[in-house]
């Protein structure tokens, strides 16, 4: 069966094909009867059933969060959003019938090439410490196997298998490219941008419905997990790699690369290296928020240039232009 391509659907169009059941939301109506609302989806996008009343409940009768379903039904349309009006009951698949991360958004690249770059790079630095800092994380073959399957986040930016090593090599390009033009050491840079979201390794976890948070990714969050990842790693050896300071140095980078407070740094950045990790950071989770906001179907349902509500990851409506530049 070919993959239903979400980003193609439009009203009227009949769907039947299998889904991951990535939501289940039961909700009451006034006379207390209770309806449901499911959210189905695969690797191209999602989408929510029409409002499945109480006379219907059959339709999705062992539908569970995280089961993979055969779906047939039409898109329809409210208030501007499409929705899938189901019109057969849910045939619930049998457990491993399919590969669950199939169902999931990926990124639209290959993994190689990005690795390709993440190895050249890594190989380019001049420093031996700095290199073997790195090397605790990308020499370990079974780290580059998770670090390869997580996000880049939960529900934001890069949020795709493979999310986090598109978003680390975007991240290093920006932030090697500034650190040449700014003329300070670029190794350094490429270090921290490198390394900035380790944590995310353990943060994150990828589960049968879709992207959610670890215990620790919870009670300690990414950025501080990836300070304890290097210390870690570092305790580890028999003999350290490079001295208390340059440790410190490269802790401070993964602690501050969100720039402040208020955006889950305990430090703000205090050399000039930590800022421009900051601000490439920045530039590759802004950038990608703004991509998606226009490729985002249900925003510009109207057909109209300029988006029809604000794009929540923006905060902001956005225009896809309509002409041209080639």
């Amino acid at each position: 069966m070919t993959v239903l391509d979400f980003r193609k659907l439009g009203e009227g169009d009949r769907v039947q094909h299998e889904l991951l059941v990535l939501d289940r939301s039961e909700k009451k109506l006034p006379s207390g009867d209770s309806f449901i609302v499911l959210t189905l989806g695969n690797s191209t996008g999602q989408l929510a059933t029409a409002p499945i009343w109480p006379d219907k409940l059959h339709l999705a009768e062992g539908a569970e969060r995280g089961r993979v379903v055969q779906a047939i039904g039409q898109v329809s349309t409210y208030q501007r959003k499409r929705q899938l009006t189901l019109t057969s009951p849910l045939r619930v698949m049998p457990v491993g019938h399919a590969k669950l991360e199939d169902f999931l958004p990926r990124i639209p690249v290959e993994a190689q090439p990005l690795w390709d770059y993440v190895d050249r790079t890594r190989a380019e630095i001049a420093s031996p410490k700095l290199r073997a800092a790195i090397d605790l994380f990308f020499g370990d073959d079974e780290f580059r196997v998770r670090f390869e399957r997580t996000p880049g986040s939960v529900a934001g930016h890069h949020a795709k298998i493979g999310g986090l090593l598109l978003h680390v090599v975007e991240v290093t390009r920006i932030a090697k490219a500034a650190a040449k033009t700014m003329r300070v050491n670029a190794d350094l840079v490429v270090a921290g941008a490198l390394m900035h979201d380790v944590g995310k390794v353990e943060a994150y976890a990828v589960d049968a419905a879709g992207f959610t948070h670890t215990p620790c990714g919870m009670l300690l969050g990414h950025v501080v997990l990836g300070c304890l990842m290097l210390e870690r790693r570092m305790a580890a050896l028999v003999a350290p790699v490079c001295s208390a300071g340059q440790l410190l140095d490269l802790q401070h980078m993964i602690l501050s690369h969100h720039g402040s407070l208020e955006f889950g740094s305990p430090v703000q950045p205090m050399t000039a290296e930590a800022e421009l990790v900051h601000w490439a950071d920045e530039a590759s989770a802004k950038g990608n928020d703004m991509m998606e906001a226009l490729e985002d179907p249900e925003a510009f349902a109207s057909g109209g240039e300029i988006s029809d509500r604000k794009n929540w990851r923006v905060n902001r409506r956005v225009w896809k232009r309509p002409h041209s530049w080639d």
